[in-house]
């Protein structure tokens, strides 16, 4: 029986990780195209052009970044990354190429399996457009008229947390680095200034979260980030 799934673009050197991630990914009907190196892996994008690439970086020949920097300049496919414990940097700098969200190896198969559901979710809505409404939660965002509610109340935010909170929620579930939300608010010249975000983070979850101390959709990624999550 063919597959009726989504394709799934699957790269790692690891002959071990790239067959069970094949075998687990097509016993739940995803369509499994493999490649175990960064220059089999751009042949294969081009020819299977998958809705799905899950990644390792530490590869043979043209390194995973390389792969992220060449399919982000043509398309906006979404990428899980598999990165090692010990490559934090490395992880980052995926992130702030394009990739989507990341997964640390060693993983457990659940996790990963979350990942890819809640990455071609991702994908599919931004094939269709992206809503104008985002839900998480008691909390609703109306991108189009600027408006936040928390249990049906208005929320009133600074321009800062507004352009924090828009961001995040304009691609939900993706982690979005340090730089990454300094460059897209703050402006292109900021970078390193990380002690900006953590006062306007802590402010926005104050406003928003049922919990601030313990949040549950504008979350943490750590030394890496954050996500707004809204299946949870």
């Amino acid at each position: 029986m063919s597959p009726t799934g989504p394709r799934v673009l699957v790269v790692d050197d690891e002959p071990e990780i790239l067959l069970a991630l094949k075998t687990n990914l097509g016993r739940r009907g995803y369509d499994v195209v493999t490649a175990a190196t960064g220059e089999e892996a751009l042949a294969a994008y081009e020819r299977s052009r998958p809705e799905l690439i899950v990644l390792d970086l530490a590869l043979p020949g043209i390194d995973g970044l390389e792969v992220i920097r060449r399919v982000r300049a043509e398309a906006a496919t979404p990428i899980l990354v598999l990165s090692a414990r010990e490559n934090e940097p490395e992880k980052i700098e995926a992130l702030d190429l394009g990739a989507d969200d990341y997964v640390t190896k060693p993983f457990g198969l659940g996790e990963l399996l979350a990942r890819v559901r809640v990455a071609l979710r991702h994908g599919a809505s931004r094939a269709g457009g992206e809503s104008t409404i985002v839900q998480a939660g008691p909390i609703v965002i109306d991108l189009e008229r600027r408006l936040v509610t928390v249990e049906e109340r208005e929320v009133h935010l600074t321009p800062i947390e507004w352009g924090l909170l828009r961001v995040l929620a304009e691609h939900p579930n993706k982690v979005f680095t340090h730089r990454m939300l300094l460059h897209r608010v703050w402006g292109p010249q900021y970078g390193s200034e990380g002690h900006y975000l953590h006062v306007h983070v802590a402010n926005l979850r104050r406003k928003i979260e049922p919990d601030p101390g313990a949040p549950r959709h504008l979350v943490t990624e750590p030394g890496v980030g954050y996500r707004f999550r809204i299946d949870v």
